[in-house]
């Protein structure tokens, strides 16, 4: 017989304890993964917002580690602009209200000039009609156009959560805004959030004049000489800036170190109560087997052959855990992104650095068990 065969037939004569530690593993390695990719999907949606406009640099206020508290005054986006080497920079105002009337709270809302060229990058799927009354005024009301205070934008995801069509009304601190549209973006973020003038939520929310950040395209190609040129210009504008290349802003940003180490953390107790469970079942195979080990020590096996046999079959334990662990938190995040209530609010991201994850650790519990 193999000796790849005889670790086999060891934890099949014993199928019971073998198939409970493979499900304890193998449900610490799906929460790990799991949470992850949802922390990573976060991350990568986070960063979409930014690639669907070609951001090259995000200017923020220096200190502001929370990027929603971050305030910058919009007009440094023209000064920013006449800096050699920017093709364009636009401000932007991040917010998060509320529509009451639909019990949706904590919307994602960003403020932007409607002419501005950011505009150009979202994919409008509906636009109200300018002729229509909108569904939310009484029968027979006079057709108005919606004053350019009181539009707003929805994301396709936002629409359909609270059930609403380009022409409707929303409530916003009791004031009815019209959609005007209904956006689609490449981020997942983005669709589940909706746009509002930016001087209408200056007003809302008491920052005249102000802005969370501003995005920058920079003309192409560039090298990274020019690159520190362009940043410490923009930097030498207000000493209170910092300008970020766009995967390092949304990095460093404290909403990503957060769910990062809160999936992290999860895991770990996950993957603590998973490698009790290995343990366990290594402990045990080796107390019950004593006399089995000792005949095989008596008739030749060196010991690290009989080291090598329990390794063996620890390792088979994990790495079947490990592909049962990924099937499942992939099966388990599909349903969950479906379901109506999260629905463009997650977007997981299973890229090889969650896969690599799930089995390094279970090979790592494996060994250690």
């Amino acid at each position: 017989m193999r000796f790849s065969a005889l670790i086999v037939k060891n934890l099949v004569r014993r199928p019971h304890r073998s198939l409970l530690t493979l499900c304890a593993l193998a449900t610490a390695i799906a929460a790990v993964v799991a949470l992850t990719a949802i922390a990573d999907g976060f991350t990568h949606s986070f960063t979409a917002v930014y690639e669907a406009h070609s951001v090259d640099l995000v200017v923020s206020r220096q200190g502001a580690e929370d990027r929603l508290s971050s305030s910058v005054d919009a007009q440094l986006a023209e000064r920013i602009e006449r800096i050699p080497g920017v093709a364009r920079a636009a401000p932007v105002l991040l917010e998060m209200l509320s529509i009451e009337d639909a019990g949706v709270y904590g919307v994602p809302t960003l403020g932007i000039e409607l002419d501005s060229w950011l505009m150009e990058d979202y994919e409008i799927v509906a636009a109200a009609d300018q002729n229509a009354t909108p569904r939310s005024q009484s029968d027979g009301a006079a057709a108005t156009e919606p004053r350019p205070d009181r539009i707003v934008y929805l994301g396709i995801h936002l629409a359909q959560r609270i059930g609403v069509q380009a022409g409707d009304t929303v409530r916003i601190f009791d004031d009815p805004y019209t959609v005007k549209g209904i956006f689609r973006s490449p981020s997942t973020w983005e669709n589940g959030s909706m746009i509002l003038p930016l001087a209408t939520l200056q007003a809302l929310t008491d920052r005249p004049g102000g802005a969370t950040y501003i995005d920058v395209v920079l003309h192409k190609p560039i090298s990274e000489k020019e690159l520190q040129r362009i940043i410490a210009a923009i930097e030498a504008l207000d000493n209170r800036l910092l300008a970020l290349p766009t995967e390092e802003f949304v990095d460093t940003d404290l909403r990503m170190k957060m769910a990062r180490a809160m999936a992290w953390l999860t895991g770990t107790i996950a993957l603590f109560i998973g490698g009790l469970g290995t343990l366990n079942t290594m402990l045990m195979s080796v107390m019950e087997r004593t006399r089995e080990i000792g005949i095989l020590r008596a008739i030749g096996w060196p010991r690290r052959r009989v080291v090598g046999m329990i390794l063996g079959e620890s390792c088979t334990l994990a790495l079947a855990a490990a592909g049962l662990g990924v099937v499942v938190a992939w099966a388990m995040l599909g349903v969950l992104e479906r379901s109506p209530a999260v629905q463009g609010l997650i977007d997981p991201y299973f890229g090889l650095s969650a896969l690599v994850r799930g089995f390094v650790l279970a090979i790592g519990i494996g060994w250690i068990g």
